[in-house]
């Protein structure tokens, strides 16, 4: 039985090195309808936990659904994400206005709180952080970083029929994960890649660590405590966005006073 597993761990290999170079580095065994089934597990556990996720119903909060689906169609128009026809891109409010937090899960399922969005000022402010969290999921930031905590027992239970009950257990964390400086790095670019072609500010989610600042060290919000300085992030935005030599035709009543609009419907 160790030589089987020897043998099918030799010849899965060639198939995740060509994975790897696909997704831009690092190891990854998952395959892109794995990312699909965990993040359709992870929105299940959501839903299953009202108490903890109480995500508003979209039947009741059609406009504000709309606002947020709409941002979500201009990035993914741009055409400038690999998976824009694979993943779901599904937009998920939790109401719970003391959480400063958003998170894209495997597949493209993106949840926001309201916290978050009565926090910012500006349009161009939230859809860089949509980009930010988008391109977590378009990298394939989660199931690398699952590869690279579960290791090989991991690749013994995808290889060996896609264990469901293990992908249950993987899915049960996946809310929660604490990505690297690397790869909040990489989805801070990216975010300005997606919003380069658009109307928006492409450097809005530097515009979200401007605001964090304000707060000052008194009072920081959690989601500074499991990512890089403020200040390296917003001045790595802005130069990426002056490289791609990025402009925005957005105007000030849709960035700030459409913005603002939209806060009062939650």
């Amino acid at each position: 039985m160790k030589r089987y597993f020897i043998f099918l761990l030799i010849g899965a290999l060639p198939f995740i090195n060509s994975c790897s170079k696909k997704d831009g580095g690092g190891l990854n065994i998952f395959s892109i309808q794995d990312d699909i089934e965990l993040g359709l597990k992870t929105k299940e556990q959501i839903e299953a936990s009202p108490t903890e996720f109480p995500v508003l119903d979209e039947r009741n909060n059609q406009e504000a659904y709309k606002y947020l689906q709409e941002m979500r169609d201009d990035i993914l128009a741009t055409n400038t994400l690999k998976y824009k026809d694979d993943f779901e891109w599904g937009v998920y409010i939790i109401e719970d206005d003391n959480t400063l937090n958003a998170f894209c899960t495997p597949g493209g399922y993106i949840y926001i709180y309201t916290g978050l969005i009565k926090f910012l000022d500006d349009k161009s402010s939230l859809i860089g952080v949509l980009g930010h969290e988008m391109a977590h999921a378009d990298q394939r930031h989660s199931t690398k970083l699952l590869t690279k905590t579960y290791g090989l027992q991991t690749l013994f239970d995808i290889i060996l029929g896609k264990d469901q009950g293990a992908l249950s257990n993987l899915a049960l964390n996946l809310a929660s994960l604490k990505f690297s400086r690397k790869e909040e790095t990489d989805a801070d670019l990216h975010s300005v890649i997606y919003l380069c072609p658009t109307k928006y500010y492409s450097d809005g989610a530097a515009h979200f660590f401007e605001k964090l600042n304000e707060i000052g060290s008194s009072n920081p919000p959690e989601f500074l405590s499991t990512h890089p300085n403020p200040e390296n992030r917003i001045q790595n935005i802005k130069t990426k966005a002056e490289e791609l030599k990025c402009s925005d035709t957005i105007s000030e009543e849709e960035n700030v006073s459409g913005y603002q609009q939209f806060k009062s419907l939650l």
